[in-house]
């Protein structure tokens, strides 16, 4: 068995396709679905859950995760979540059939191998949804998962598809100052991780990702190569995608 889990990095072309929006969808929490189609997406290939892709804007270019490709069916879904004040999320809130969108991407996968790997824990808030919920239809069915996710308690429940050794906590935002992501960390500290070696993913606010990632060195004593962290946004800057290094 190795010691650290086997993860390749596959750079793409990445070129900007000009998709139609074909179908838009309503989840809770807060999350809208845009499905795109469009001969630009011939060649779009994303390896990893947790890709990201550019989404073009007159007010600039926000990352997404790609939530499902289906060549087959010739659809790219994109999920929105529809926070306040966002340009992405105010598209989306709006958007309609027949409307185009352009996109980048994805420049590159990160491709996490599942020999080695006991059980996964993920970890994130609402804007994480997305990646999380593509990570558990890609996993063997017979891994366990453990997920924590954090939301709006006034927004609903995220939902997950149902699948054999899933547990999921959920964690209401409680709206109390404190520090970044005490909520969850306060949530970790009453929950056992799944038996085994447990590769841990965070995507959340970057400060928040930040202090996460820093609870599971240091008190949980987990081996920062078991672990990847990422700011999927950060509090007072807009569009911000922030990759935490295993140094920080």
């Amino acid at each position: 068995m190795n010691d650290v889990p086997q993860i390749n990095r596959v750079r793409h072309e990445a070129p900007r396709r000009t998709l139609t929006v074909a179908r838009v969808e309503r989840l809770p929490p807060n999350l809208v679905r845009v499905v795109l189609r469009g001969e630009a997406l011939h060649g779009f290939t994303s390896l990893g859950f947790d890709d990201h892709v550019k989404v073009l804007l007159p007010e600039g270019m926000r990352d997404f995760t790609p939530r499902r490709y289906d060549a087959t069916a010739g659809e790219l879904w994109i999920d929105f979540f529809l926070h306040a004040g966002g340009p992405a999320a105010a598209w989306a809130a709006q958007a309609s059939v027949g409307q185009t969108l352009e996109i980048g991407g994805p420049r590159g996968s990160m491709i996490i191998a599942p020999e080695g790997i006991d059980a996964h824990v993920l970890i994130g808030d609402e804007t994480a949804v997305p990646a999380i919920a593509r990570r558990l239809e890609e996993l063997p069915a017979s891994v366990p998962v453990l997920v924590l996710i954090e939301h709006d308690p006034s927004s609903g429940r995220p939902v997950f598809a149902h699948r054999p050794a899933l547990e999921v906590v959920d964690v209401p935002r409680d709206g109390l100052a404190g520090p970044p992501a005490h909520e969850l960390i306060d949530a970790l500290r009453r929950v056992k991780f799944p038996a085994g070696r447990c590769f841990v993913w965070v995507a959340a606010e970057s400060r928040a990702a930040r202090a996460i990632r820093g609870y599971l060195r240091d008190e949980r004593g987990l081996d920062k190569k078991w672990i990847k962290a990422a700011g999927y946004w950060q509090r007072g800057s807009a569009g911000k995608h922030d990759s935490i290094a295993e140094e920080d």
